[in-house]
């Protein structure tokens, strides 16, 4: 499954989606690309990537209108589901804005996908739906693809983000096993590495809060950091390779939020940073393991070369740059939700 074949790429403006967009586009695939909307400037970067010109067709689709994606997937060959939406600061119905756009959305590109013939389908799922307080996981057992996030724990928690990514990635595995559709799914951790967008996505405000500092605290967890380049290269593994099945966690370095915090203060020194006091102690639980994606022949770049090229773009970008009169710069709040 290479070559010029066409595949769809749900979310295609997307941190994620865009890198892997790029990546098919370089190894000669033909991309039908999704987006919300055709005339928004935050999706114009796809259309100047390497090949574009000729092998990617984006389509205005709405994951809740199983038509517009039938009509984008229509004619390709593999689905990567990319897009996946993320929550506001105050939800108000978390069933209506969050859960239904998960599983909804999720449910109507795998029967488009089964109505096109498609032959395999790679849904992007989260390492927020491994690592949350598993039921029967013996404490210090290094979590695999066997361990699942604990729903009831979240939605009591009101973790509405790791609530629809279990329920949408359960439910992309059982339609698989229901109806014989190729079904995969990939677990990334928490991504970072350079951008290709031209907004700024929730896990780089994770790390620009750590490098510029603020009043809010950061729980000193274990968290799990891939970069989005490997990511890509991970998706289109689980989509080349001949026999993957289930789940692949992609979460290769594990880093407490004080040591990350270290590596930074050590390699760039001269930002405010956030305060030490402001990382509240707390237990770390066993790492997760990417052993199964590994043994596909997937690799990864080692977490300092992903630092500093997430920071030199950053630097780049202005985006560390203080404006007069700005607002202070907050934690991102779905982190502390997951």
């Amino acid at each position: 499954m290479a070559g010029s074949a066409a595949v769809c790429v749900t979310g295609a403006g997307g941190y994620v989606a865009s890198w892997l967009v790029k990546l098919l586009l370089s190894r000669g695939y033909t991309v039908h690309g999704t987006v919300r909307d055709l005339g928004d400037a935050k999706t114009a970067h796809l259309k100047t990537l390497e090949n574009a010109a000729q092998n990617l067709r984006l389509f205005k689709a709405d994951l809740l209108d199983y038509d517009s994606m039938a009509t984008a997937i229509l004619g390709c060959q593999g689905v990567f589901h990319v897009a996946t939406p993320v929550p506001p600061e105050n939800l108000t119905d978390p069933e209506l804005e969050m859960l239904a756009p998960a599983v909804t959305g999720t449910a109507n590109v795998l029967k488009a996908a089964s109505d096109a013939n498609v032959q395999r389908v790679v849904v992007v799922s989260s390492m927020v739906a491994v690592e949350i307080n598993p039921k029967d996981w013996p404490e210090g057992k290094i979590r695999d693809e066997n361990c699942w996030s604990d729903r009831e724990f979240c939605r009591n928690n009101e973790s509405w983000y790791p609530v629809a990514k279990i329920i949408s990635e359960e439910a992309a595995l059982e339609y698989g096993r229901q109806t014989g559709l190729d079904v995969v799914t990939v677990n990334p951790g928490l991504v970072f590495g350079p951008l290709l967008q031209p907004t700024v996505n929730a896990s780089s405000q994770f790390l620009i809060y750590f490098l510029k500092g603020g009043p809010d605290p950061v729980r000193n967890k274990l968290w799990h950091i891939v970069d989005v380049r490997d990511v890509a290269d991970a998706l289109l593994l689980v989509y080349e390779v001949p026999q993957p099945s289930g789940r692949h966690i992609c979460a290769p370095h594990a880093i407490s939020a004080r040591d990350l915090l270290d590596l930074l203060m050590s390699k760039y020194p001269g930002y405010p940073f956030v305060s030490k006091e402001n990382i509240c102690d707390m237990d770390h639980p066993a790492p997760m393991t990417s052993e199964k994606l590994k043994k596909l022949g997937w690799s990864c770049r080692p977490l300092e070369e992903t630092i500093a090229d997430t920071v030199e773009f950053f630097q780049q970008a202005g985006f560390l740059e203080d404006v007069d009169g700005a607002a202070p710069c907050r934690f991102p709040p779905l982190f502390n939700k997951i």
